[in-house]
């Protein structure tokens, strides 16, 4: 509790008396900043006061009522009316960004679950090297946020053995292409362990940092390991594109028994976007291996994850101005793979492009396009588009780096290729 005043009020009001409740859902935090208020005290409060409403965890816990005087149960009457003209704001949507989405979630169920800690090179005293770990050494102190050295092998070992005995590692890549010297113990100590013991034992462990090109950061720091990861059975792979995303997608992956791989990407960190409010509860958590429709469409359906969603999206805007409808797939899971979702936005719109920043050889992609085969090959009526980064090793040259990844040009034109739509080579001589 601050100086400031916060107060919790849900109020119904019954023969004088007025019962304060914290239900599930209805938690409203109301912090009212009394010397705006002193500072306005002749302006109609609706119009004046500052409110900041957040919605806070799942609480069921009811206070005993409590008798008032007729003057009081007046003034909780008139309270509460401003209250509700004021309720349309939890369900309005906020703008956050993908780095605070990351920090909300880790710091959320560190409050909610002592079993949970925060491990990795400068997540602690240095607040993380994109800062996702901004203000938890603070809160939670050295035991629950520590700095490793530099041995990915030594401190993977390390919260994969603190998994087994019941507790809840979050571990920091600084970067996925560092995980390639700790893959022993993600894939053998960790995937294989619940298997192998016959399912006594769990390994709730989740492997987080950037995956994928960043900008300028050469071959050894810009691989996509989404397709890696996702060929292991018994790891999850997860890979948030929105703020919401993160926050759901990370809540889900803590909570998880399994050892889950978080794939976030650099490029996004610092990108904002709407937060409903249901989303900004710390009871929110989004389903593991449920992709979601981020736009609809009718002529041509397009997946993709992480950032090229964003590319998906506004290739779908410049084609809608051509009279194509794509519907966008944001898979933000690779590992279990939504497949129904897919194939049945497929058997709708009949044509299929994937788009991913990964290497297209045995990629995500490949993956989708043989599901599809599989299950919806009737319905295709073109054949189906891989969009992928190039078969080379990222080049650091900003010009080559570009042509290496997909842009949004590139989905366009699968598109309209899998639409007939493209123009011919003689024509466009």
């Amino acid at each position: 509790m601050t100086d400031d005043r916060r107060w919790w009020l849900v109020t119904s009001g019954q023969s004088g008396k007025v019962s304060v409740s914290f239900w599930c859902g209805c938690l409203v935090w109301l912090k009212l900043d009394f010397a705006s208020l002193r500072q306005r005290r002749s302006d109609p409060i609706q119009s004046k006061l500052k409110l900041k409403i957040k919605m806070w965890g799942v609480m069921r816990h009811k206070l005993p009522p409590l008798s008032l005087s007729q003057s009081h149960s007046n003034s909780f009457s008139q309270l509460r009316n401003t209250v509700s003209a004021f309720r349309h704001f939890s369900s309005a949507a906020k703008e956050m960004n993908v780095r605070e989405a990351l920090n909300s979630a880790l710091d959320e169920e560190m409050s909610a679950d002592p079993k949970v800690f925060l491990m990795g090179e400068e997540v602690g005293e240095y607040q993380g090297a994109y800062k996702i770990s901004k203000g938890l050494l603070e809160k939670y102190g050295p035991d629950r946020v520590l700095d490793t050295p530099i041995t990915e092998a030594g401190f993977a070992g390390i919260g994969v053995g603190a998994a087994y005995y019941g507790l809840r590692p979050v571990v920091e890549f600084m970067t996925f292409n560092f995980s390639m010297q700790a893959i022993d113990h993600i894939i053998n100590s960790a995937a294989k362990s619940n298997y192998m013991s016959a399912g006594q034992i769990s390994v709730p462990i989740v492997f987080r940092g950037p995956n994928g090109a960043a900008a300028g950061v050469g071959a050894q720091h810009s691989h996509c390991y989404a397709s890696w990861y996702a060929s292991c059975p018994g790891l999850k792979v997860l890979t948030p594109y929105s703020s919401e995303d993160a926050r759901g997608l990370l809540k889900a992956a803590i909570r998880d028994p399994d050892p889950v791989v978080f794939l976030e990407n650099e490029l996004l960190y610092g990108e904002s976007f709407p937060v409903s409010a249901e989303a900004l509860d710390s009871s929110f958590c989004l389903p593991i291996g449920k992709a979601k429709i981020e736009r609809e469409g009718k002529d041509v359906t397009i997946t993709a994850y992480s950032k090229m969603v964003g590319y998906a999206l506004k290739a779908a805007d410049m084609l809608a101005k051509e009279g194509i409808s794509a519907e966008v797939i944001n898979l933000r899971s690779i590992r279990p793979l939504d497949r129904s979702t897919i194939n049945t936005s497929v058997r709708k719109t009949n044509r299929l492009v994937t788009v991913e920043e990964g290497f297209p050889q045995h990629g995500v992609g490949a993956e989708i396009c043989t599901s599809v085969v599989e299950e919806s090959f009737g319905y295709l009526d073109a054949p189906v588009e891989r969009i992928a980064g190039a078969d080379v090793p990222m080049p650091y040259a900003a010009n080559l780096e570009r042509m290496a990844v997909p842009q949004v040009e590139d989905i366009v034109r699968a598109a309209k290729r899998a639409c007939y739509r493209s123009v011919p080579l003689a024509a466009a001589a």
